[in-house]
């Protein structure tokens, strides 16, 4: 069996009860770093063995990983922050691991998309969710393809990029397009900008971004 377990995304009670038996009762968690996750098992008193298991290494680790499981180990995947397999490490153990026809289970928890797309006050009903865009190839194409498109747009940015990707969407999505950004969520300094897609340039080229955020961003209502 694998797991996949969420972790919190800056507060440490968003861990669930559920996801802290799992990781005590399995043979082996694999972490995306371990240093990070270490004090996640430290607060919770989980003293189970830990490996890296991240982007770097995880092509060379699969194998021996699904072996140790077919011979009746039960492992945890757990990222630095969130749920694996969004933006995360996860999706290449998951595809090998069924085509093998182990059983995996991914159990609810902390993700950063769902809380900012709820809280936007944007349509919920209907969204896409785009994770992080392309760094150089592809990335103008990406932001023109969002631009149409008509359901909820979500998806993450870091701070050194943020003004750059607002400005990069301003000739396409317009001034005035609706969108809410959302900063270090069920962290000490959360905060939320809702408003338009002008209003938030000219707010953070006044309030330098720090943290990491999400995007939310109204569709396209001409369409």
């Amino acid at each position: 069996m694998i797991y996949l377990i969420p972790t919190p995304i800056g507060n440490l009670e968003d861990m669930t009860l559920r996801g802290i038996r799992v990781l005590k009762e399995v043979d082996l968690i694999l972490a995306e770093d371990t240093r990070t996750s270490q004090k996640l098992l430290n607060h919770y008193d989980i003293a189970t063995p830990m490996q890296s298991f991240h982007m770097h290494n995880e092509h060379h680790k699969v194998s021996q990983i699904l072996q140790r499981v077919k011979h009746g180990d039960t492992v945890a995947l757990i990222s630095d922050a969130g749920t694996p397999g969004i933006s995360d490490p996860g999706y290449l153990l998951v595809r090998q691991a069924l085509k093998l026809e182990i059983e995996v289970c991914c159990l609810p928890g902390a993700t950063a998309l769902i809380p900012a797309l709820v809280q936007s006050g944007l349509p919920s009903d209907r969204f896409v969710f785009e994770g992080f865009l392309p760094q150089k190839k592809g990335r103008q194409a990406r932001i023109q393809q969002m631009a149409e498109e008509v359901r909820t747009v979500v998806f993450y940015e870091s701070p050194h990029k943020l003004i750059k990707t607002l400005n990069q969407m301003l000739p396409y999505f317009g001034g005035e397009r609706k969108l809410s950004v959302a900063r270090e969520l069920t962290k000490k300094f959360e905060s939320q900008y809702r408003g338009s897609l002008e209003g938030a340039l000219d707010f953070f080229e006044q309030h330098p971004p720090k943290g990491e955020f999400v995007l939310v961003v109204e569709g396209n209502k001409k369409k």
